[in-house]
């Protein structure tokens, strides 16, 4: 796809902006949440301030650089996707060399505040770079690529649970089980959206994986979210706002369930409950702080 009058006179800075992918803030807030669940729940609801910012910035850094090496994986793939068409690599508004050069600038930030952090956290943090970088390339190789996405996110709770700990323990392993199932089960919709280009184009995703039995694996990894998480709860002795919160999400997943078993839905929809997501992590994030207090 050549790149349009309207888009040579967008400023650069806009190219880049959308490059980022920071004109789609629920994409950034979703690596995010995870991160903010484990900082609050290994400092019992209440982490130092310094430490939250930089949670709240590496986060931003790391995703603007995965969409980036997305991006620069994904340019000659994107322009036969109708969702993707118009990304700034993928209409050529931007060359590969600018692609490049934001990437490296994105990850000197996130490796800058990974400093901040203690040696275990920082070597957590070197050890998510490969996935994070290779996670594009899986969509060629691996039938559910969505899973390398999950261990990814799931280093956001790795890092930031070993930041206020200096450890790893086994509620550590229970906010990661249930980030690796929720990440799985909101990505899965996500590519539900894009499941004709992707057969068409002959790459991979859980979408495509489980076929006609999509919406039921959805379901097992919402309802295997709710089992970590109330495992979890249980373990940390969080009080009923949690619970509250936990069921709410409980609700808003079996709709969704429900939902994606309906005929002719139409692929908007799919990008509306990927976007609920971020919602409903945040409720989450609230009864968890609300429950350790």
């Amino acid at each position: 796809m050549l790149t349009t009058p309207e888009t040579n006179n967008e400023p650069m800075w806009e190219r880049i902006f959308r490059l980022l992918r920071w004109n789609k803030p629920e994409g950034r807030l979703i690596l995010m949440i995870p991160a903010l669940w484990a900082v609050f729940l290994a400092a019992s609801g209440k982490p130092p301030i310094a430490l939250v910012g930089v949670i709240v910035l590496g986060t931003l850094a790391t995703s603007a650089a995965g969409c980036v090496v997305n991006d620069l994986w994904d340019k000659d793939i994107d322009p036969e996707v109708e969702r993707t068409r118009s990304r700034p690599l993928a209409s050529r508004a931007l060359s590969v060399k600018v692609g490049i050069v934001v990437a490296i600038v994105a990850m000197l930030c996130a490796a800058v505040l990974a400093f901040y952090l203690n040696p275990l956290s920082f070597w957590l943090s070197v050890a998510s770079v490969p996935v994070i970088v290779l996670y594009p390339g899986a969509k060629r190789v691996f039938p559910v690529p969505q899973l390398v996405l999950s261990i990814a996110w799931g280093f956001a709770v790795l890092i930031s649970w070993s930041a206020v700990t200096q450890n790893i323990s086994q509620d550590t392993w229970l906010l990661w089980g249930a980030t690796i199932l929720w990440t799985l089960g909101f990505d899965t919709l996500y590519a539900m959206s894009d499941r004709e280009d992707d057969k068409r184009i002959g790459v991979n995703s859980s979408a495509l994986f489980f076929g006609d039995y999509v919406s039921i694996a959805v379901g097992i990894f919402f309802a295997g979210t709710i089992g970590f998480l109330g495992w979890l709860g249980y373990v940390q002795h969080l009080h009923i706002a949690f619970w509250i919160s936990l069921a709410i999400a409980g609700l808003g997943w079996t709709w969704q369930c429900i939902r994606i078993q309906q005929k002719d839905i139409p692929s908007s929809a799919y990008g509306e409950m990927f976007r609920q997501n971020v919602w409903i992590g945040f409720i989450v994030l609230a009864g968890m702080i609300a429950g350790c207090f």
